[in-house]
C-alpha cells in the first residue's frame, strides 16, 4: 500500500474542530511513516476534486471532518476497493459510530489507519452518487431546505428554529413509492431510505440496518399530530421510534420514492429533487474500522 496520503480536511467542520483534528492526526500518521499531505478545499467542488486526484494518484484518502466530507470521499472511492480512512471531526459523524471510531480522539482514529485493518461494507447509489447513512425524503429534509435558506443564527440553533418554522404549516405528505416492485401510494410525515441505521448525529430512524446485509432499510412515519410528532423525537436517539405505531419498516434492494416539491437529503448534504431511484451496492467501499 502506498505511504502516500491525501488528509481530505473541512476546516470549518465541528466549528472548526476539524482543523485542530487534522493536525494531531497528521502528527500520528507522519510518525509512522506516512507522507501526509493536508488537502483543504476552497469549497465543496474542490474538495470532491482532491479526492479525486488523490486516488487517481494511488494515493491513501483520509478524511478528516463530518458525514459530509465522508459523503465526498466516498464519490471518489466507491467501488475502487481502494481504504478510506476517516478521522472524525464533525458535528453528527454517524459514519464514525458505526464503524465504532474514536469520534473525540483524532490520534486514536489514526492509529485505525496506521493499524490497517479494514472492513467492507455497503453503499446506497442512485444514478452515478453514493451515500453511506440515509436518504432523508420528508419532514426532515424541508427543515434542512428552510435552515439552508437561512443566514441567521449560525449553528444548532439555525436548525432548531427551521423545525419550529416548519412545524407551523407541515402537512403530511403524498408519497408514491416502488419497493421491490411492489407500488405504494401512501401520506406519510416521513420517508427515509437507510443503508445504515442513524443520520444527524445519532438520529436512529431506521434502526434496523445492516452495512453489510445486501439490503436497504425504509422507515416510513405515517400521518400524526404535530404534538405527536415533537413528543417521538427523543425516541430516534434509542431507536424506539420502531415501537410507534405510525413507523412502518421495509428492507429492499431498490426503492424508488416519489413525492411532489420535495428535495431529499443523504449524508446531511442536499441530494436532489424525488422521484429518486435508490439501490443497495453490496461491498462497495472498504474502510479502516
Amino acid at each position: 500500500m502506498s505511504r502516500a496520503l491525501a488528509l481530505l480536511v473541512n476546516p470549518t467542520a465541528g466549528r472548526g474542530r476539524a482543523a485542530h483534528s487534522a493536525g494531531l492526526a497528521a502528527t500520528r500518521l507522519r510518525l509512522a511513516g506516512y507522507d501526509v499531505r493536508i488537502e483543504v478545499g476552497t469549497d465543496a467542488d474542490d474538495a470532491a476534486r482532491r479526492a479525486r486526484a488523490a486516488v487517481a494518484a494511488d494515493d491513501l484518502l483520509v478524511a478528516c471532518g463530518g458525514d459530509g466530507m465522508v459523503h465526498l470521499a466516498v464519490q471518489a472511492l466507491a467501488g475502487t476497493g481502494r481504504p478510506l480512512g476517516i478521522i472524525p471531526a464533525g458535528t453528527g459523524n454517524d459514519v464514525a459510530r458505526y464503524l465504532d471510531l474514536p469520534r473525540t480522539d483524532p490520534e486514536a482514529a489514526a492509529d485505525r489507519i496506521i493499524a490497517s485493518r479494514t472492513r467492507t461494507i455497503d453503499l446506497a447509489r442512485c444514478g452515478d452518487r453514493w451515500f453511506t447513512t440515509v436518504l432523508a425524503a420528508g419532514f426532515d429534509a424541508m427543515v434542512n431546505e428552510r435552515a439552508n435558506a437561512m443566514n441567521w443564527p449560525r449553528g444548532q440553533m439555525r436548525y432548531n428554529l427551521a423545525t419550529m418554522a416548519e412545524l407551523r404549516t407541515f402537512r403530511p405528505l403524498r408519497y408514491t413509492l416502488d419497493i421491490d416492485g411492489t407500488a405504494y401510494s401512501l401520506d406519510a410525515m416521513l420517508v427515509a431510505v437507510g443503508n445504515g441505521p442513524s443520520f444527524g448525529g445519532g438520529l436512529r430512524i431506521t434502526e434496523p440496518a445492516v452495512l453489510d446485509d445486501g439490503l436497504l432499510d425504509v422507515a416510513i412515519i405515517g400521518p400524526v399530530s404535530k404534538v405527536d410528532l415533537v413528543r417521538s423525537y427523543p425516541r430516534l436517539f434509542t431507536g424506539t421510534i420502531t415501537d410507534h405505531p405510525a413507523y412502518r419498516h421495509f428492507r429492499a434492494s431498490r426503492v424508488t420514492v416519489a413525492s411532489a416539491g420535495i428535495v431529499a437529503y443523504a449524508d446531511g448534504e442536499r441530494f436532489g429533487a424525488l422521484p429518486l431511484s435508490v439501490e443497495s451496492v453490496p461491498g462497495a467501499l472498504t474502510v479502516f474500522a
